[in-house]
């Protein structure tokens, strides 16, 4: 990053956060949720998938619920209490009508000034190759955002749910996006997310020979810092703002 990032903005009360699984709102972003949740912002987090498929020699009938009661603990440590799960599966998520309609669907029910995603682009900033999940999860949130508000796209949301339309969305972030606008200052809340994604312990000791809560320190410290370089504070957490 070298341009300079804005502030993101808070002018919003309530937000719902979309990813495609468990830990990836903990390794973009939830520095930003816990700052949010200090200063009185309602969050919520919707998850594509339970991350089932993520831990080598874990079968997912025992990884899901185990990822599952991870994230909920994990968000906890933000403020985040209303954590909900949709039954796609983990690294076969498909883009199209009904993945749309699920998060058309969430963003009805919780009726978000502010729709936060992850990465929805090929590449990292970095220039790694993105996960298909994250790619098909980000790109429907986005359209998704559309689909909640006109009463034509999924009727049934109507007719059988009772879900009116939502236009009350005022913004998208993607956090990790490699083309970030703005920022949020997370000095001090950067502990507590630490704590956050080492909560994903099991997973994370799949990753990496290190202690979960020294890999969670050690990477959120360094991403936090490049974003911080490019903000004017010592750690941020950088957003594309749409």
């Amino acid at each position: 990053m070298t341009e300079t990032l804005e502030p993101m903005p808070t002018d919003w009360q309530r937000a719902l956060v979309i990813v495609a699984h468990p830990d990836d709102v903990e390794f973009a972003a939830c520095a930003a949720v816990a700052s949010w949740t200090d200063a009185g912002h309602e969050v919520s987090y919707l998850l594509a998938s339970r991350g089932e498929a993520g831990i080598d020699g874990v079968p997912p009938e025992e990884a899901g619920p185990l990822r599952e009661r991870e994230q909920r603990e994990s968000a906890a440590l933000v403020g985040v209490h209303d954590v909900r799960f949709l039954e796609h599966r983990d690294g076969v998520i498909e883009s199209g009508t009904a993945l749309r309609r699920d998060l058309a669907r969430g963003i009805r029910e919780v009726r978000p000034d502010l729709v936060v995603t992850f990465n929805h682009y090929d590449r990292w900033g970095f220039g790694g190759w993105n996960s298909p999940d994250h790619r098909a999860v980000g790109r429907s949130a986005l359209d998704a955002v559309g689909d909640a508000g006109n009463r034509w796209i999924f009727p049934e949301l109507v007719t059988d749910e009772g879900l009116h339309p939502w236009n009350g969305v005022r913004r998208i972030a993607v956090a990790g996006s490699p083309h970030p606008t703005h920022a949020v200052d997370v000095g001090p809340t950067l502990d507590r997310a630490v704590g956050s994604l080492a909560a994903h312990a099991n997973y994370l000791a799949a990753l990496s020979e290190q202690a979960p809560e020294d890999m969670a320190r050690d990477f959120l410290h360094r991403t936090t810092a490049e974003a911080g370089a490019s903000f004017g504070a010592e750690h941020a957490v950088a957003f594309e703002l749409v």
